[in-house]
């Protein structure tokens, strides 16, 4: 099926062009400019946090976090699990995904083991559900320890909903899955991640910077626990390729549909860099992002397929 995923324009510039994209299903927006890169405004090192009072270091996280109402925690591998303390979901816990304080390199274990732990603190939850991960302070997260949250609430948040809206009405339209499409399209692009379990791709329109996307084989939390073993590999491998790129920082969702949604929705993961942590707190984040809903990137996704295929090679 021939459908145009994204329009494009490019304005060309004196230093060099901005690219306008606008993805055709939700209408979501986003400007690629890469001379912005030249500014130089991140560092490569990623300063050490102290442990001295971390909440979720093995000396405190079992005398200082909240319980289950059964007056219990999960514990997976390194992983323990328990409600948020300070929730903004109807439902919202959180996995601590080592016991290491400060982590560099994530394993397959501890991904697949805190994964899994998100999975079993949610599957009973009803209405709709998201896996999320902040890494470091410059990500949004409150403490440096490594730690993924999982939210439940009773409608879709504004990004799943747009996706599950425009995939609706286009398997209407069209009696057709719009992620079929997708994938058909991408599987042909430049933006392509090979070589991995699951189907991985660096996003046309991207809502952040080096955005990756994985469209994953189902479209409930449950499907996901079927595949979670083959998603955690992967994972490592796309968070190795952003620590070659030079980001240590991300943030993580990833988002689940209902059973009454399968016929055109598919469950999705999207992990986007962040810049680094650095003394004068320069942020990536600013009024483009914040007030007109309009991010500002500085990397061509069709070039991290490219530098990805450089760093795979056989």
């Amino acid at each position: 099926m021939k459908i145009e995923m994204f329009q494009s324009r490019r304005l060309e510039h004196a230093n060099g062009f901005i690219e306008f994209r606008t993805e055709s299903l939700t209408g979501l927006k986003t400007r690629i400019c890469p001379e912005r890169l030249k500014r130089g405004i991140g560092i490569p090192d990623i300063p050490e946090y102290s442990s001295e009072g971390c909440p979720f270091c093995s000396d405190l996280v079992t005398s200082v976090t909240p319980v289950f109402p059964d007056g219990s925690r999960l514990i997976i591998g390194e992983s323990i699990t328990f409600p948020n303390l300070y929730p903004f979901a109807s439902y919202h816990t959180v996995t601590v995904i080592s016991r290491d304080h400060m982590v560099r390199t994530f394993t397959h274990r501890q991904i697949h083991d805190a994964l899994t732990a998100q999975i079993e603190s949610l599957e009973e939850q009803s209405g709709y559900v998201s896996i999320n991960w902040n890494f470091l302070p410059s990500a949004g997260a409150s403490l440096p320890h490594p730690h993924l949250q999982g939210l439940a609430d009773p409608v879709p948040d504004t990004l799943p909903m747009k996706y599950l809206h425009g995939s609706e009405e286009f398997f209407h339209r069209h009696d057709y899955s719009w992620w079929k499409v997708l994938c058909d399209h991408e599987s042909d692009s430049d933006r392509f991640l090979n070589g991995l379990n699951l189907f991985w791709y660096a996003h046309p329109v991207p809502i952040g910077e080096k955005e990756i996307r994985c469209v994953l084989p189902g479209t409930t939390l449950t499907d996901f626990g079927c595949v979670v073993r083959d998603f955690a590999e992967d994972l490592v491998r796309i968070l190795d390729f952003y620590q070659d790129m030079g980001n240590g920082a991300w943030n993580l969702s990833i988002f689940f549909g209902k059973e009454s949604e399968r016929r055109y929705f598919n469950s999705f993961a999207t992990i986007v860099a962040r810049i680094n942590p650095n003394p004068l707190s320069t942020s990536d984040t600013a009024f483009m992002e914040k007030l007109h809903l309009e991010p500002v990137i500085l990397t061509l996704p069709e070039d991290i397929g490219m530098l990805w295929r450089t760093n795979n090679k056989s």
